[in-house]
């Protein structure tokens, strides 16, 4: 296991290709330059030491000294033993509605970045809690399994958007069943699911599959995302908004959140309604709620005494600098004896 603190770092490799178009632009020059003053056969009388291969040789080493560099700035670290290490917590499922509707603008910026920033200031609020991510739409699909890895978790809920499911709709039912296949502990006292939706549910289903979940112990808790009054659904194009989504009449579709919908799920789950407008309260109220449960203890295995390993790079770059340094651009002398390419010679 590694790990990278600095990776801003990386973009000092950007200064490569600026060097090997500076240098080719430069051999170019050269090139022309030397046909000015003389044709090929005189210049390589008056210098035939002159290597090509060694200047380009130069070029490499520098290229290689300045990408150790680099990395050495990023401070590369690897994990060097495992550890166990006991913790209490909650199990909680985050499932994000990424249907259509998500992508009304009745919320700044709009339904879906509004849910995905609710989730991940929750998450940021964590302490030992396991997290498990599920997107729904038409259909329900896992994104991440039950882990403690909350950056994993960000980096999931930051993929998501209204584009990533070929099935379309809102089918909460799917995803409240596809939930309960992701609390493996049979021992956890208190198994949570958190619904972020607009509650357009077009599924006939869902009222059995809250039963279901209640059945297996877990609470679901809903939050709303969207207004009462509703909003269109903008199409864009090239990030303009072209139009708006119509339904076969012409009419343009308003969707609203149906608040009704998600208080009727949270109650039949144990649960409690949310609503999603402010962010700092979300994350309030999800906090007193999870600090109330009784946690239960398990155990995750992860690395420890990460150790630095600039030291390696910066050594190499030293080295390949101390070599350019003593590479001279005129041929080897026992290469050049070897005559490995039938080179012809001039008289001195």
């Amino acid at each position: 296991m590694y790990q990278l603190d600095e990776k801003i770092y990386f973009y000092v490799l950007g200064i490569i290709p600026f060097l090997v178009v500076l240098f080719i632009g430069y051999r170019i020059w050269q090139k022309q330059a030397q046909k000015r003053f003389a044709d090929a056969e005189t210049l390589n009388k008056l210098s035939p030491n002159k290597s090509t291969f060694k200047s380009i040789l130069k070029l490499v080493l520098i290229l290689l000294s300045i990408s150790c560099l680099a990395i050495a700035l990023v401070n590369p670290k690897i994990g060097t033993k495992m550890e166990t290490v006991k913790r209490e917590g909650v199990d909680i499922v985050f499932a994000i509605d990424v249907s259509k509707s998500m992508i009304a603008e009745d919320i700044a910026p709009n339904r879906i970045e509004k849910a995905k920033r609710v989730v991940s200031e929750i998450i940021n609020n964590l302490a030992s809690d396991r997290i498990g991510i599920i997107a729904y739409a038409g259909q329900a699909h896992p994104q991440l399994p039950i882990t403690t890895d909350y950056s994993a978790a960000k980096m999931f809920l930051q993929s998501m958007n209204t584009d990533m499911m070929s099935s379309q709709g809102t089918a909460i039912n799917e995803a409240i069943q596809l939930a309960t296949t992701y609390f493996d502990d049979q021992d956890q006292t208190n198994r949570v699911l958190f619904l972020v939706s607009d509650g357009e549910d077009h599924s006939n289903a869902t009222n059995d599959a809250v039963e279901e979940a209640s059945a297996a112990g877990i609470k679901i808790y809903t939050i709303g995302v969207g207004t009462a009054k509703g909003g269109p659904m903008p199409i864009r194009l090239n990030g303009v908004i072209d139009s708006y989504k119509k339904d076969k009449n012409g009419e343009v579709v308003i969707t609203k959140l149906n608040e009704p919908m998600l208080r009727t799920i949270a109650r039949e789950g144990d649960g409690q309604y949310i609503n999603g407008a402010n962010t700092n309260e979300v994350v309030s109220q999800v906090t007193d709620i999870l600090s109330q449960m009784d946690k239960t203890e398990f155990e995750s295995k992860q690395f420890a005494d990460f150790k630095d390993q600039f030291q390696w790079f910066v050594a190499a770059a030293l080295l390949l600098l101390f070599l350019d340094i003593f590479l001279l651009e005129r041929k080897t002398v026992w290469i050049q004896k070897l005559n490995l390419f039938n080179e012809k010679k001039y008289d001195q």
